[in-house]
């Protein structure tokens, strides 16, 4: 399953993850995790929503979900088409 809506295209089609971008704000660089998180409000507990992070900007994005009680957990952005439907 494909969590970001980014797959499927021709084999020519690069490969979704090359093209992930952090997700801090002013950032542009390439995202290596990706953080699930939900908010308990507003989405069922199984929801997860995706945040993309930088090597750079992991532990910040981390900090700023917790600090709400939305961060579930980190995974290699690489595994993300393989954590189910957000």
């Amino acid at each position: 399953m494909d969590v970001l809506g980014l797959g499927g295209g021709a084999a020519a089609t690069p490969d979704p993850v090359d093209e992930l971008i952090c997700s801090a704000k002013g950032c542009r660089a390439g995202a290596t995790w990706g953080l699930l998180w939900n908010n308990p409000r507003l989405h069922t507990p199984q929801r997860r929503k995706v945040w993309l992070a930088c090597d750079d900007h992991r532990e910040h994005l981390e900090q700023f979900l917790s600090a709400r009680g939305f961060w579930k957990r980190t995974v290699p952005a690489g595994e993300l088409d393989q954590q189910g439907p957000a």
